[in-house]
C-alpha cells in the first residue's frame, strides 16, 4: 500500500471543499453571517496574533468541538445556522479539516485560501 503524501491529500480536499478568498471571508465576517474559525495551535496565535472576531480551536479538538451536542455550539459561540468558515496559517489543514466536517455531515463550510497570512493582507483586523 502507498502512503498518500500530505500534499496529495490537501489536493484531494481541495476537490471536495469550498474555497473562499479572505475577501469574501471578511464580508462574510462583517455581516454576521459565518462562524470564523481559526483552527491554528496557541502557540502560532501567540506567536502571530489572532483575527479579531475569530474563535481559535484548534485542529485537534475541532471535530469534538464543533458536534451540535459540543460546548461551543449548546452556548451559542457557534451558530450551525451560519456558514462554517476555517482558517489555518497557509490552507492546508484548513482544507482538510473543511473535508472532514464535510464527511461529518455539514453542508455549509468552506475554508479560506492562503489563511492567516492571506487574511492579514485583505483588511482583517489581527489582535496580539
Amino acid at each position: 500500500m502507498a502512503i498518500k503524501s500530505p500534499q496529495s491529500l490537501v489536493a484531494e480536499a481541495l476537490k471536495v471543499v469550498k474555497t473562499i478568498s479572505p475577501e469574501e471571508a471578511l464580508k462574510l465576517n462583517s455581516e454576521n453571517k459565518c462562524n470564523l474559525i481559526d483552527i491554528r495551535d496557541e502557540v502560532e496565535l501567540q506567536k502571530m496574533g489572532s483575527i479579531e472576531n475569530s474563535l481559535n480551536i484548534s485542529r485537534g479538538l475541532l471535530e469534538f468541538s464543533i458536534h451540535p451536542e459540543s460546548t461551543y455550539v449548546q452556548s451559542k459561540k457557534i451558530d450551525l445556522n451560519k456558514e462554517i468558515v476555517l482558517f489555518c496559517a497557509a490552507g492546508g489543514r484548513s482544507a482538510l479539516a473543511a473535508k472532514t466536517l464535510k464527511e461529518m455531515g455539514f453542508e455549509k463550510v468552506s475554508h479560506v485560501s492562503g489563511g492567516f497570512g492571506s487574511m492579514q493582507n485583505s483588511g482583517f483586523k489581527v489582535i496580539k
